[in-house]
């Protein structure tokens, strides 16, 4: 029932007892539910996650969702079920013009599809919010929302890569979050900025980026790490050592002790923006269990004590009957790391945009975006202002505190980097790439002689410089840095940082052939 537990006999830790069990409802020949004729449909739908789905309706009637649904992503969440609905009465002429409130993740890829969709087939968006404080009535969480009002267009050409008005004089309202302000019971001022023009699948106004495609070039050559689904994977580096001490059975797997090629360094999205906690993993990629039995017992072992009773609960066939592999082993970014010494990584949900190189031989988390390049003028690239500005804009924003969220598929798949047609030259090539290769030593360096400095410290305190500054479109403020930030920016020497961003951003604009300062929305 994934609620009952018992006491592991050799480790102690609670495990899910496998005796423990409920009903599963099989839903016989479940059917689309009817809507009754509307003018106008105006609603709240419920806020559940596709992740949760399972969890919180049943096995039954999540399969029986996918069944009778098909038109909507098996991605997206349970709340696109109701928009994408409501959208295909108004394009269809069946109801004049409905207004939903969603989470906030309507913006995200695997929602956007649904937007997207729509507006294909006429719909256009008359008003949104992309993003607003809510407080869930179920349990007073704060969440975030977006609100959305479609209509149908006069002239609906599903060929358009432009979206058109609506027929009516007003143009379509985006209303943006400026600030907000909570009061004493709870209650929220918010302060919005209003835009005109036509709104894109993202429920943005101004260049379409939401429409950019994937481009061949980009393809294969990124992935999430890997995902583990049970933490008796990862080991310390004592426990490793001991794990060490236990020869290999059978054939060996490579020079010197094989059993190290069945552990490898492994990095999270923590590890990179705070400080790596030296973890290991166990790494059985490419084995049968009865290989790791055969040639690493002690590990198999580990595995059989810590990792087994956990997936023999999961209601994934695949990743029950695999146990001793990562639930998600990421074969395709293993097979493009192959023969390269080292790759780009960035933590997938973060505060700041930042890239750096990891070894090949360590393995990265589900939370990282692994991107298998070696050569520095890509890292150089990536960390430029062209890139961090596409990145925000096409990417997603997660959680209360709507952190900006890399998607691979959105962020690097549809990046164009700058090319000899666009200003590219031999030199302003190599110059990028040691701007990019300083960078990546410069915050390393500083961080090996000061053990608490963060990046995410290091860069909240180059973002203050930038505002004290007024650059980026900023306004000049007399803000001064904090004690703290003080000391930050001289462990760091966030100076020196800030100057070679500065260079790069400069560099990297000049093989766009763009000016020095573009706003926002030309770079886009």
């Amino acid at each position: 029932d994934g609620k009952t537990f018992k006491t592991h006999p050799v480790t102690g830790a609670q495990v899910p007892d496998e005796a423990a069990l409920v009903p599963q409802w099989k839903y016989i020949r479940p059917t689309q539910a009817r809507w009754p004729t509307a003018d106008f449909i105006v609603g709240n739908p419920p806020f559940i996650g596709t992740s949760t789905l399972r969890a919180a309706l049943g096995d039954g009637y999540a399969e029986a969702l996918r069944k009778t649904w098909p038109e909507v992503p098996e991605s997206a969440d349970f709340v696109m079920h109701w928009w994408s609905r409501a959208a295909l009465l108004v394009t269809t002429g069946r109801t004049r013009r409905f207004g939903l409130i969603t989470t906030n993740s309507l913006r995200q890829t695997f929602n956007r599809r649904v937007v997207q969709a729509a507006l294909d087939k006429g719909l256009v968006l008359t008003f949104a919010i992309p993003d607003h404080p809510w407080v869930d009535s179920a349990n007073g969480a704060a969440v975030r929302i977006a609100m959305t009002v479609g209509t149908r267009n006069a002239t609906p050409n599903t060929v358009r890569a432009e979206p058109v008005e609506a027929s009516s004089n007003t143009a379509p309202r985006l209303l943006t979050l400026v600030s907000e302000t909570t009061g004493e019971f709870g209650e929220v001022a918010v302060e919005l900025a209003e835009h005109n023009g036509v709104m894109h699948a993202d429920l943005s106004v101004g260049a379409n980026v939401a429409s950019a495609v994937a481009l061949e070039s980009n393809s294969g050559i990124s992935s999430r790490g890997v995902m583990l689904f049970g933490a008796g994977f990862i080991v310390t580096p004592a426990e490793a050592t001991a794990l060490l001490r236990h020869p290999p059975t059978g054939e060996g797997g490579g020079e010197g002790n094989p059993v190290q090629h069945i552990i490898r360094d492994y990095r999270n999205g923590r590890d990179l923006t705070d400080a790596p906690r030296g973890a290991k993993v166990i790494d059985a990629f490419g084995m049968s269990a009865e290989d790791v039995r055969l040639k690493y017992p002690a590990v198999y072992q580990r595995l059989v004590d810590r990792v087994k009773p956990e997936r023999d609960a999961n209601r994934d066939v695949a990743i029950k009957d695999n146990w001793w592999l990562h639930g998600r082993t990421r074969g395709e970014i293993r097979i493009a790391l192959k023969d390269l010494s080292r790759y780009i990584a960035t933590v997938e949900t973060a505060k700041h945009r930042t890239f750096q190189f990891l070894e090949a031989s360590i393995l990265p988390d589900n939370k990282l975006i692994a991107i298998a390049l070696s050569d520095a003028f890509y890292l150089g690239v990536l960390s430029s202002r062209p890139h961090t500005a596409w990145a925000l804009a096409v990417g997603s924003w997660l959680g209360v505190g709507n952190d900006p969220v890399y998607v691979k598929s959105r962020c690097f798949e549809t990046f164009p980097f700058p090319a000899e047609d666009t200003g590219l030259t031999p030199a302003l090539r190599e110059r990028i790439a040691a701007l990019a290769e300083h960078i990546d030593a410069h915050r390393k360096r500083q961080q090996a002689a000061h053990p608490g400095l963060t990046l995410t410290g290091m860069y909240n305190v180059l973002e203050a410089l930038r505002q004290a500054q007024g650059e980026r479109g900023g306004v000049e403020n007399e803000r001064v840095l904090t004690t703290k930030e003080k000391t930050i920016h001289t462990q760091g020497l966030v100076g020196v940082l800030k100057d070679l961003h500065d260079e790069l951003d400069a560099a990297v604009l000049q093989a766009y052939g763009l000016l020095a300062n573009p706003g926002k929305d030309a770079l886009l």
